[in-house]
């Protein structure tokens, strides 16, 4: 395990684990929020998205109760993506996150501020991170109203920043600031 706190527990993503992300990203209540129901994943896209070797990101599973109901991710922000968001200092250790519950009967339980605020605590501590930041789409007020209550603060609008059904969305830039 990478991390627990009371029931929760994040380990990383193994190759058993892919029954699971297909299950929810095919769930158009899931998909609604990350990825987009216009794009329901199978096997093969599970495989290419999240198990490619892409050794920079951190693929995670979340457990309940010793139960998998969601996905986190973690990765240095670093290059392009520093530079968009406007982080010029190179000295700053900044993370960047993306998460989802995908078990719907999970939801509205708090499990997700849970989630969040134990990434936070995780990424300060043992990654030293100065900043973490997520960019969830301007819209997605019950992800941001997640993230404020853990700490985070909008602090950027990024105008047309991602795909999802067929257009370009807004995303806020969040961050949490560990000073």
């Amino acid at each position: 395990m990478l991390f627990e706190n009371n029931n929760l527990s994040v380990r990383l993503l193994e190759e058993k684990d892919k029954t699971w992300l297909v299950k929810w990203l095919s769930d158009p209540k899931v998909l609604q929020y990350y990825e987009g129901r216009d794009r329901p994943f199978d096997l093969a896209l599970v495989g290419e998205k999240f198990f490619s070797n892409n050794q920079a990101v951190n693929r995670c599973i979340v457990l309940y109760d010793g139960k998998p109901i969601g996905y986190i991710q973690f990765y240095l922000v670093e290059g392009k993506e520093r530079e968009e968001y406007g982080y010029l200092s190179q000295s700053e250790i900044i993370y960047g996150t993306d998460q989802f519950i995908g078990e719907v009967d999970f939801w509205n339980r708090g499990i997700g501020k849970l989630l969040v605020s134990s990434i936070v605590d995780f990424l300060t501590k043992d990654r030293k991170a100065h900043k973490i930041v997520m960019d969830p789409q301007t819209w997605n007020e019950r992800a941001i109203a997640c993230y404020e209550k853990c700490g985070f603060q909008k602090v950027k609008l990024l105008p047309l920043r991602e795909y999802h059904e067929g257009t370009y969305r807004d995303c806020w830039l969040m961050e949490y600031d560990a000073k």
